[in-house]
């Protein structure tokens, strides 16, 4: 993934960015930085195999020349080598255009913009940095897109926090927008520690979880579908017998690019020296990702290794269980009771 932009035009309280700069001064990645990284995702690749580019920030899209640019370049290349790209955004939807649209359909971009519920919670927790609430503008860029014809997946993520609980209202909201798909992400840890959930707030967000659960039940029983994404996704990984010892790629197959050409973990430790893993110039720091690798694995984490959920959690997002350890556990425990009893 790469940071390139690592600004933005919104001053969203619990962003783990800094607001887009990760505490350091705002900057855009130059074209030859985002060259540069197309060719070393590519050249991990194998003829016949997969890659996939994604861009992050900061919102990507104030640096939509370097994003596009980027993206000719790694369709043209993979092309070349007899790989297969896929192309994904997470953006905060402000700056996105019909234009924009029509650039992510050609390239068959995933589409996640970021979206906090209705628009009285939306505005209060991602407001502009000068002032004033975002929801509306993101809406109306979003809905020519989202009542196309399209091949385009466009999800809508929510990052939930104490004042945005509510789930059920904001799911079916977004599902009637005619967004693909809507997921639900826990505040568990913000630099500034505003937002962050409690254990009496994940108490209720795993029945309002589980309540959307049993909505898509209903849903699926009467044959209506109803793209509730934490539900699908967790239930396809279960389907396939999905046993891993990390909760996601970071450090694995899977790292975050800097605008500077530093190489981390993931997209969250963009900055973080600690989590550095090497560079553009210099290549992957391979000793330090063994080092990463073996002290992260479920195996070597407590409560972890003990517990009966190791291998569908993962032990939890690295970044927020180095920051502020597993507020969560006993959330993600009964949210995959919950799958596991699911009879549809």
């Amino acid at each position: 993934s790469l940071a390139v932009a690592q600004k933005c035009n919104l001053g969203c309280v619990y962003c783990y960015a800094e607001q887009g700069s990760f505490g350091g001064a705002a900057k855009n990645m130059d074209l030859c930085t985002a060259l540069a990284a197309v060719d070393l995702l590519l050249a991990e690749a194998q003829p016949g195999g997969k890659a996939s580019l994604a861009f992050l920030g900061g919102e990507p899209l104030v640096n939509r020349s370097v994003l596009q640019e980027a993206t000719r370049y790694a369709a043209r290349q993979a092309t070349r080598r007899g790989v297969a790209i896929g192309f994904a955004i997470t953006t905060n939807g402000t700056l996105l255009t019909a234009a924009d649209g029509d650039f992510f359909e050609e390239y068959g971009f995933a589409v996640t913009v970021s979206l906090d519920g209705p628009q009285a919670l939306h505005d209060r927790l991602r407001p502009y940095k000068g002032g004033g609430g975002s929801f509306e503008r993101i809406l109306g860029n979003l809905r020519p897109l989202l009542a196309r014809t399209r091949r385009v997946p466009i999800m809508a993520r929510v990052t939930v926090t104490p004042d945005n609980l509510a789930l059920r209202n904001t799911l079916d909201g977004f599902i009637a927008e005619g967004f693909d798909s809507v997921g639900f992400s826990p505040l568990l840890s913000a630099p500034s520690g505003r937002g962050e959930l409690g254990q009496d707030d994940l108490e209720i967000m795993l029945e309002q979880m589980i309540d959307c659960g049993h909505e898509f039940e209903r849903h699926c029983v009467a044959g209506r579908r109803y793209p509730f994404a934490n539900l699908v996704d967790a239930l396809r990984e279960i389907h396939r017998g999905t046993h891993r010892p990390y909760p996601c790629g970071a450090g694995a197959g899977y790292f975050g690019v800097s605008a500077e050409g530093g190489l981390s973990a993931c997209h969250r430790f963009v900055g973080d020296a600690e989590m550095a893993m090497g560079s553009l110039s210099t290549g992957f720091d391979r000793r330090r990702q063994a080092d990463w690798l073996q002290a992260r694995h479920v195996h070597r984490q407590e409560p972890c290794k003990s517990c009966w959920a190791r291998y569908l959690c993962g032990g939890g997002c690295h970044h927020e269980v180095i920051h502020r350890g597993r507020p969560a556990c006993n959330y993600i425990r009964g949210w995959l009771h919950y799958l596991s009893l699911i009879h549809i």
